[in-house]
């Protein structure tokens, strides 16, 4: 006993004098890099939608009436992970401040509620009408937790979306040979006087019409032996999408799990034609909307009252969803784009913007210059720290092969790098804190081939754990998480060689 007591006596004086000969710089230093607590409030987006508590995936339900945009969303009320699904409800009027509502739909004795959509019966086409409101018809699947069978139902609401009344004879689209059948998108289809549903039935899309939203007839399908089948096909949608000279064509999203193009869940897509039955597509590449890991069961507002194809989707992975260190809740949702289609190198594509209503979001310049003369880096600044800004930057590779942006502190950070020769931009967070399951090995990559002028803009939306990236105004798109043990109060913008390659950048914080 005694000799362990003079054991612990020298054991206690060194660590005082370890102490001791500590200055405070390397306190300092280790604090900012090590010792910084981190919390579900120093991750929770003040600028993306996120439920109060428990778990959140796809949205659902997406439609503006009345002066607002409805948000509804897979929910489990119970746990931060994935569970018994409800559909949670919020709603806004500028996208950027949302109030979220009591829960829309809950389980029943048909089963959970999957995903699905909501149109505005402005006709009364269905019968549900009640007062002087539109009704507002959702159409969704119903899933059996016993036999997982997957079938179509129906709910209404007649007092714009605040409480709902499910139909008496739903289902009213059985299913008895697909183990998965779900999803439904449904739309009005102008040429045929028709209601549309878009349904995913394991690896293909199924097409059913409707004069009444309660009564469907199959068409046709599409996806056998085109596009990507790594995994299930869900959460389809088919739009009409216009180039900026208005010229029309149709586009069908497509979410896979697993399957994506940096592992694990991903959202493809098809530009084609669509003539209110059958959809045919000349596409032979496999196309992405989004090329991070982060983006996911994404759709398109219905209703939606400027016209656009206004998008929304999961923030989030099937291969690490459950396991990011937010605790109270699970998860967080893109901010919204507009989604267009142009040619781009030769090719028809689908290209994503940041939804307008950012200006609401966007605060004071922190800084702003062009004709950068060489490197640019910015240190211990409180906007980066806090981790809610909008960068852009246009970099000239003219004389250059290989630019870096570093976004990080003094141990740890997020790099994303663009190669001209190999015609890639990655997106390195290896080494930005949280691991994420090692997808990919915490590498994304996006091909992309700079145009003629040689110049590659980047818009960056970072949103305490998001980053949302988008290339030369959104012909491409990387979304994806990142939750640093401490905040990256450090900004690096360098190049393979020193010329002057920064035509520009501006740096925004974000505020309310």
């Amino acid at each position: 006993m005694k000799i362990i007591k003079g054991i612990r006596i020298i054991l206690f004086a060194c660590i005082l004098i370890l102490f001791s000969n500590c200055n405070n710089d390397d306190i300092s230093s280790k604090s900012n890099a090590e010792l910084v607590t981190v919390g579900d409030n120093d991750y929770r987006p003040d600028f993306h939608f996120t439920p109060q508590k428990n778990w959140m995936n796809d949205p659902n339900g997406m439609v503006y009436y009345a002066g607002e945009y409805h948000l509804f969303y897979q929910y489990n009320p119970n746990e931060s992970v994935w569970g018994p699904m409800h559909w949670g409800h919020a709603i806004s009027k500028d996208l950027v401040n949302w109030e979220e509502l009591p829960i829309a739909l809950y389980p029943d004795n048909l089963g959970n509620i999957f995903s699905g959509s909501i149109v505005v019966d402005t006709n009364n086409t269905s019968g549900f009408k009640t007062g002087s409101e539109s009704p507002l018809v959702a159409v969704f699947t119903h899933q059996n937790p016993a036999n997982n069978k997957q079938t179509q139902s129906l709910a209404y609401s007649n007092d714009k979306g605040r409480t709902w009344t499910k139909y008496a004879n739903n289902p009213v689209l059985v299913n008895n040979n697909k183990a998965d059948f779900r999803d439904p998108k449904v739309s009005w289809h102008k040429g045929t006087q028709k209601w549309v549903m878009t349904l995913a039935a394991g690896d293909e899309i199924m097409f059913y019409t409707s004069t009444n939203l309660k009564n469907w007839e199959y068409k046709n399908s599409f996806g056998k032996n085109v596009g990507a089948h790594g995994g299930v096909w869900e959460c389809p949608d088919l739009f009409k999408i216009k180039d900026i000279n208005g010229q029309e064509t149709w586009a069908l999203l497509v979410s896979i799990n697993p399957g994506g193009p940096n592992g694990g869940s991903g959202t493809q897509y098809f530009l084609g034609d669509f003539d209110g039955e059958t959809f045919t597509s000349s596409q032979v590449e496999t196309l992405w909307l989004d090329y991070g890991t982060d983006n996911y069961a994404g759709v398109t507002w219905s209703n939606e009252p400027n016209g656009r194809n206004l998008f929304i989707g999961w923030m989030s992975n099937w291969s690490y969803a459950q396991n990011v260190p937010t605790y109270s809740y699970r998860s967080a949702m893109t901010f919204p784009r507009t989604l267009h289609w142009q040619k781009s190198n030769g090719k028809s594509i689908i290209v994503s913007k940041l939804a307008t209503e950012l200006i609401y979001a966007t605060g004071a310049t922190v800084i702003e210059k062009t004709d950068v003369p060489s490197d640019l880096e910015l240190l211990d600044d409180a906007t980066l720290g806090g981790g809610k800004f909008y960068l852009e930057t246009t970099l000239d590779f003219s004389t250059i092969n290989k630019a870096n942006i570093k976004w990080g502190n003094k141990s740890s950070s997020v790099l994303i790098e663009y190669d001209k020769a190999n015609g890639e931009l990655t997106l390195n967070r290896a080494e930005s804190g949280f691991k994420f399951n090692n997808l990919n090995g915490n590498i994304i990559k996006c091909p992309y081939v700079l145009p003629a002028s040689n110049q590659l803009k980047i818009s960056m939306l970072v949103d305490k754990s998001s980053m949302e990236i988008f290339l030369n105004d959104g012909e491409r798109v990387l979304t994806a998480l990142v939750f640093p043990l401490a905040p990256f109060n450090n900004l690096e913008i360098t190049a393979n060689q020193k010329t002057k390659f920064i035509k520009k950048i501006k740096l925004s914080k974000l505020s309310k």
